[in-house]
């Protein structure tokens, strides 16, 4: 719970619980709260709606991860009945035994072992000091197949903390059978692991949607996630970051046949200098494109609702999201600036560019953008279509409006 100014997830409001930015699952025992997006999507009834949501919401995610879910998959999913939680763990659990089915990854680690015959090389120091009154043992390096490695050490912490809080018969057996598969491996915290340690190439590729999908549910990305003395857990993404993930991956893949590149969260230039001409108040803008090493466009996106009213020529964009596009303008030295929100019915029918406002005393713009997530078909087409100026308005025909900020 947190109060109007504090942080927190939970705010209470004078008629309910508000989430603040934040969308997943809230679970203790015997009960779980389930926080999702505003996405207008279609659906006949409350409950197909809630599952559509669902489904966009994964969907999303698995772009952000980097994650693919082929077809049967998905159609096998219960959308409606199934939380979030309960979704993502059976999406992990069933990729999971599909890959150990396949052989679970080894690597040779060296080993120090004092023995009675040689193996591998001799340990001259340690056989000339500590064994030299015990000629009947050698010290020995030597190198060994293993199953016991981070990768498999992460696999089992997933493994561990999922079965505490799997609620459906399936999920439950799954991750009964897989804690049976893991238990030589070496029970590691979950603040212990070594993701450093993991290394991925062609022989255990497949291991890499794994990898993020797990990163994932153990909270080392989006999530935050907390352990107390009861069965409590929360799966919580801040929607800004996802939405802002989603985008830039969508991006990439629009602008993959052209001279255009994506940079996430990239430019790190500073607005102030110091004497010493020392940095001050770094920037991080969401979105760069760039052609070589020219920023030709600046994108910020906004997990935000806004309005197209009549009596509102702002449209509900914040004033402190200007400043800080002028800001980009000036330090990146670029004329075209966006900020791109979440479409829905309450803009209008249109979508992309909605307005475009040239800079007072230049002849740089700043566009407001929306794109509508509820549906992915045509998604990169869409987006690009804001990068290209003569196509912004794409989607349903409509104008720019042109006026001084």
């Amino acid at each position: 719970m947190a109060g109007r100014g504090g942080g927190g997830v939970l705010e209470h409001g004078r008629k309910g619980l508000r989430a603040r930015g934040v969308v997943g699952v809230i679970a203790a025992q015997g009960c779980a709260l389930e926080i999702l997006p505003k996405i207008d999507v279609p659906g006949g009834n409350d409950v197909e709606t809630t599952g559509n949501i669902r489904r966009r919401l994964v969907h999303m995610l698995a772009v952000a991860l980097d994650l693919k879910i082929d077809a049967g998959q998905v159609t096998a999913l219960d959308w409606q009945r199934e939380t979030l939680l309960e979704i993502l763990i059976r999406l992990f659990s069933e990729k999971l035994v599909d890959a150990v089915r396949q052989g679970m990854p080894r690597r040779y680690i060296e080993h120090a072992d004092d023995l009675p015959t040689l193996r591998g090389r001799l340990n001259v120091t340690r056989q000339f000091t500590a064994l030299a009154v015990e000629p009947s043992r050698l010290a020995c390096r030597f190198d060994a197949l293993t199953p016991d490695i981070a990768l498999n050490r992460i696999m089992k912490a997933a493994v561990l903390r999922l079965s505490r809080i799997a609620r459906t018969t399936d999920n439950r057996r799954r991750l009964r059978e897989l804690a049976f598969v893991y238990a030589d491996i070496t029970d590691v915290p979950v603040t212990a692991l070594r993701w450093d340690e993991v290394t991925l190439d062609r022989t255990n590729a497949r291991w890499r949607q794994l990898l993020n999908l797990a990163r994932l549910l153990l909270g080392d990305r989006f999530q935050t996630t907390s352990d107390g003395g009861s069965d409590g857990f929360s799966l919580l993404f801040e929607m800004n970051t996802l939405f802002e993930e989603y985008v830039a991956r969508m991006l990439r893949r629009a602008l993959a046949d052209t001279d255009l590149r994506v940079v996430i969260q990239g430019g790190r230039l500073y607005c102030l200098e110091t004497d010493d001409r020392r940095g001050l108040f770094q920037t991080r803008p969401d979105i760069l494109i760039k052609r070589g090493d020219v920023v030709v466009q600046v994108i910020d996106t906004k997990w935000k609702r806004i309005a197209a009213r009549i009596d509102d020529p702002k449209q509900g964009v914040s004033q402190a999201d200007v400043y800080q596009m002028m800001a980009y303008a000036r330090l990146y030295r670029c004329g075209r600036l966006t900020l791109l929100y979440p479409h829905h019915a309450g803009v209008g029918a249109l979508q992309g560019v909605i307005a475009s406002h040239r800079i007072s005393d230049s002849h740089d713009a700043l566009d407001t953008a929306t794109i509508d997530i509820s549906v992915s078909d045509h998604l990169p087409d869409r987006l690009r279509g804001i990068i290209d100026r003569e196509n912004a308005t794409m989607v349903e025909t409509g104008g720019f409006s042109t006026s001084s900020i």
